[in-house]
């Protein structure tokens, strides 16, 4: 499932608990992400899902749920 490997992206990522991670976690405000991070989460997604995500994209993907629902249509 997209979301469960989502989370345990994220988790790694910002050492949190998966369980805290939720469809409504904001990447920024909830995880502290800054700009560079969410350019390495990017590419990290990008490489697990195997598809581009292009950076005009990123300004709306600042929920985990629009990043679930964006590798489900894109991947």
């Amino acid at each position: 499932m997209v979301f469960e490997k989502v989370k345990a992206i994220l988790a790694d990522q910002f050492d949190v608990e998966e369980d805290s991670i939720t469809m409504e976690t904001h990447i920024q405000e909830d995880l502290g992400a800054d700009s560079l991070d969410v350019m390495e989460l990017m590419m990290t997604l990008g490489d697990e899902f195997d598809m581009q995500v292009d950076e005009s994209e990123v300004e709306n993907l600042t929920t985990v749920g629009a990043l679930v629902k964006f590798i489900e249509a894109n991947a």
